[in-house]
């Protein structure tokens, strides 16, 4: 089996993989431009990158026989996942390896901040000796606010208390009793921005984490705050940030992750109360070294025993299996990306029924895929259906599942219900023709919808010209309408509806739409 390394590996990695019982054959070719990369790739089973080698659609097209993608490190947003997952290429990373290093930038960053270190360390680079002009703050006694308590988010917490600070944090999908026992009690969105001195950021780069942070945000901080982001680029708004320091409300930043990396001109770079790192989080010997061991190790138990670890696209088992249960996998995975979008609150509990055939299947496959679905919306971390349910798990998520021969007129159906600290929703799906994944039901209204693309949801009480009123404000604003899915229980009862649209529906037209009192409640879906 042929192995390409497109981007620099640890030597620990490239040893493991290139020793003789692996019975690899390794190509390591730095360097290439995506169209070099094309003409490379047709004689290659598998293909290792870091973060440099963008893998394209086309170069995707082009691999004819590439099985495996190896990603030494966590984020994948470098793979077109989709086009890999069409090609059958599964595409697995490495999330354990640098985890501590990121947790431990941040706090670095933090400190160097606090203490105006680089600043410092440039002044005297330059002769000068201004030991009074970099009069520095204490991080003892300091609240620090954290948002998103996964895996890095927690290892920053256990750090910062170490330090003596204050950690309270905001992530709306764990459970209360997790957040408490890490020691960083759970507060809402605007109080901690209210009480917090300092601000990390710890969540992935979502349509619902895009600007996070922006004007109306630092309104609300208190005067004097500094913020960090380690995370990703994006999750701030750099101009918002940038006016708030130039007005005095915050008081300084530390910065590894822009919206475009490198910067070029960014204004943030020029203040002297920002300091900024070219992406290190983990870029430290230790990480690199891990996350390169771990890929290695991936790929050869992949190509020797055909065991698959840390997939994010494909669970484990064998092909046979696969081929049967795909389907409704695919199914559960949207079930539970549905319920994600339409929920509120921190996620609580989880039950799943599967009714009649369905049941006779390894059904762990399926509420892993679901619990992805569901969870790969708020975590930082990939989700995959290895680590899910451990996932759910840690954040101290019930998860049930119940097993029912009756078919409740399907001959197999799956029963999502989800709660939180705010509300309880449910969905129900099921497969059409063996194949096709459709719901049947959004919270005990019957309604048939094809799960995928971009979607209204809503509800109203059932009356004339409410779809008509919908599909203007929809077509005023140049959104096609692809199908339109309706559903009530009784005549002027409560009703719901799911409309297809060509193009994501932009948060003004969202507005538009809940403002319409007949309208109870409206969320825009992509699946």
């Amino acid at each position: 089996m042929k192995i390409l390394v497109s981007d620099k590996l640890s030597a620990k990695g490239l040893e493991i993989l290139q020793k003789e019982r692996a019975g690899l054959e390794v190509a390591v070719k730095t360097g290439l431009t995506p169209a070099e990369l094309v003409k490379e790739m047709p004689p290659y089973q598998g293909l290792i990158v870091r973060s440099s080698t963008k893998v394209t659609a086309e170069i995707i097209a082009a691999a004819d026989n590439l099985k495996i993608i190896g990603r030494a490190g966590i984020g994948v947003d470098n793979i077109n996942l989709e086009a890999a997952t069409m090609r059958g290429i599964i595409v697995m990373n490495a999330p354990e390896g640098n985890a501590i290093t990121t947790a431990e930038h941040t706090i670095s960053l933090m400190l160097a901040l606090s203490r105006k270190i680089p600043q410092a360390t440039s002044s005297i680079k330059g002769k000068k000796w201004e030991k009074g002009k970099f009069m520095g703050v204490e991080v003892f006694n300091k609240t620090l606010g954290i948002i998103g308590l996964g895996r890095i988010g927690r290892l920053v917490a256990q750090r910062a208390q170490g330090l003596g600070m204050v950690t309270i944090a905001y992530d709306p999908y764990i459970s209360s009793d997790m957040a408490q026992s890490l020691g960083a009690p759970l507060v809402g969105f605007d109080e901690l921005l209210a009480r917090s001195d300092y601000i990390t950021v710890h969540t992935p780069k979502t349509n619902e984490t895009a600007y996070l942070l922006g004007k109306k945000e630092f309104e609300k901080m208190k005067k004097g705050v500094r913020i960090i982001n380690c995370a990703r680029g994006g999750i701030i708004d750099e101009k918002a940030l940038y006016e708030a320091m130039v007005s005095g409300k915050v008081a300084g930043a530390a910065l590894d992750v822009f919206e475009q990396e490198p910067p070029g001109d960014n204004p943030l770079i020029e203040l002297d109360a920002v300091i900024c790192t070219p992406h290190l989080g983990a870029a430290t010997e230790e990480a690199q070294d891990n996350v390169a061991i771990e890929i290695a190790q991936q790929m050869i138990s992949f190509f020797k025993h055909g065991e698959v670890k840390n997939a994010v696209n494909l669970p484990s088992m064998n092909a046979e299996l696969y081929a049967r249960m795909g389907p409704y996998i695919t199914l559960a995975e949207k079930l539970g990306g549905l319920e994600a979008q339409l929920l509120e609150g921190g996620l609580k509990e989880v039950k799943i029924n599967y009714y009649g055939e369905i049941a006779e299947l390894e059904t762990r496959y399926l509420t892993a895929s679901l619990l992805k679905g569901l969870l790969e919306h708020f975590i930082k971390e990939r989700i995959n259906l290895v680590n899910s349910a451990i996932i759910a798990k840690e954040r101290g998520i019930k998860v049930t599942e119940t097993i029912l021969s009756q078919t409740e007129n399907y001959s197999s159906l799956i029963r999502l219900e989800a709660i939180t600290d705010k509300e309880t929703g449910s969905v129900a799906g099921t497969l059409y023709g063996r194949r096709d994944a459709r719901l049947v039901e959004i919270n005990n209204i019957p309604l048939e919808a094809i799960l995928s693309g971009h979607m209204l949801v809503f509800y109203n009480q059932d009356m004339p010209g409410v779809i008509g009123k919908i599909g203007t404000i929809l077509g005023n604003n140049k959104i096609n309408i692809a199908g339109m899915n309706l559903g009530r229980k009784t005549i002027g009862g409560m009703a719901t509806a799911l409309v297809s649209v060509d193009a994501e529906i932009p948060e003004s037209v969202l507005a538009e739409i809940r403002a319409w009192p007949i309208i109870l409640y409206a969320k825009k879906i992509k699946l």
